[in-house]
């Protein structure tokens, strides 16, 4: 029970002085824009960001799944099925939130029972 389960060569001491600064920058980073919030809130560019980002990410995604099943019609035909069934839906009702989950629920019912 020396070891705790590390293995030879590895101290306890050696993993602690690892994980703690690792642990403290990562609650800093998470911490950082609260405590900028202040300076930020009247930022032209922060509106800008908080309008565009949405749709960025989403296309960006989009674009990432689209690229990556180009080698495989399959997966292809049923990522394009789902955007336009995610598209249309979008534009009829107005909604992301059910145009996001039926399209994404066609996607792995097309992905994995029908085709």
């Amino acid at each position: 029970m020396s070891n705790y389960g590390l293995p030879d060569g590895v101290s306890l001491a050696m993993v602690a002085a690892v994980l703690v600064p690792v642990g403290i920058v990562t609650v800093m980073l998470r911490a950082l824009p609260f405590s900028l919030r202040r300076v930020l809130k009247s930022s032209p560019f922060i509106d800008f960001l908080s309008v565009m980002m949405p749709a960025g990410v989403m296309t960006v995604l989009v674009a990432y799944t689209i690229l990556g099943y180009a080698a495989s019609p399959k997966n292809l035909i049923a990522a394009l099925l789902a955007l336009g069934t995610t598209l249309v839906l979008h534009w009829w009702k107005r909604r992301a939130d059910l145009s996001i989950f039926v399209g994404t629920a066609l996607y792995m019912v097309l992905v994995n029972v029908m085709l």
